[in-house]
């Protein structure tokens, strides 16, 4: 894709729109992250996302389990995207606050779904919450933050 196409999408696309370019691949990702950690973008609607998150060995914590660090990141990109959907045009989000519920541990190499909904679409301070599921649908983690625009992307 070109650098022209690309910034026509920027430009263009709504944030839910942008997010679900991103998780079909007809938009870079912003970061190499997303990839490190196993995230991949199904869905995204105004004030929603859907993710499914497939953590590998590597996240690990001593004990063989994904470490509650990382779980904190997936949930986070959640709630951010969630938030961002909610622009009418796509704009990174910088979390605030964040607080987690560690409900069931999580082993490696196995697909969660993580949802993440925006549930008060502020102009500058939103309110999103996120969950991770299991293949049995059984909730493993949640979470609550606030989030704010990040200003560096202002346009």
């Amino acid at each position: 894709m070109s650098i022209e196409s690309e910034l026509d999408l920027w430009n263009t696309l709504s944030g839910a729109e942008l997010i679900k370019a991103m998780g079909d691949g007809r938009f870079p990702q912003l970061t190499a992250i997303n990839d490190y950690i196993g995230q991949s973008v199904v869905d995204a609607g105004h004030g929603r996302v859907t993710i499914d998150w497939t953590p590998e060995d590597k996240l690990c914590n001593p004990g063989g389990t994904v470490h509650g660090g990382y779980i904190a990141m997936i949930l986070d990109n959640a709630v951010c995207l969630a938030a961002a959907s909610t622009f009418e045009r796509f704009t990174p989000m910088l979390t605030l606050s964040l607080s987690v519920e560690y409900l069931r541990p999580v082993p490696a190499d196995r697909t969660y779904r993580v949802e993440g909904v925006c549930v008060h679409p502020g102009r500058t301070r939103m309110l999103s919450n996120a969950t991770i599921t299991d293949a049995e649908g059984r909730l493993i983690a949640q979470a609550t933050a606030s989030v704010t625009p990040n200003q560096a992307f202002s346009r």
